[in-house]
């Protein structure tokens, strides 16, 4: 029997829930509610090809997640990170590094308005 086929929905918690809600509408363009989002996609070349959400435990002494203190870290998958890292530097968002390029696609790691890492990942 197939149980987990997929991540159903990444939550954590906040100060404002509105406020953070709006700065990811704002700058990486999440359609948000009251409630979050609902993100729904498919391998535009191909849409019999899968795409896939990664699902991994960290040991707890990593230091992958730093400078955020939190227990988490959220990877968006996206379509341009070139572009999309100009336009963020624009809008004055924290940019941690350069963005890497390795066999799985180019990284680069971002700071939301409360500290929390984000990872941007292009395959």
């Amino acid at each position: 029997m197939k149980r987990v086929t997929g991540i159903g929905g990444i939550f954590f918690k906040c100060k404002d829930p509105e406020k953070m809600n709006q700065w990811y509408k704002t700058h990486l363009g999440l359609d948000t509610s009251p409630y979050g989002t609902k993100i729904e996609w498919q391998q535009e070349a191909d849409a019999k090809e899968k795409g896939y959400t990664l699902w991994s435990p960290f040991p707890d002494k990593t230091k992958y997640f730093e400078p955020s203190t939190k227990d988490f870290m959220i990877n968006f998958r996206v379509e341009n990170l070139e572009a999309l890292v100009t336009e963020l530097k624009k809008e004055g968002v924290t940019i941690l590094d350069e963005i890497e390029a390795s066999e799985y696609g180019k990284f680069v790691h971002i700071l939301d308005i409360e500290g929390n890492k984000v990872e941007l990942w292009e395959p």
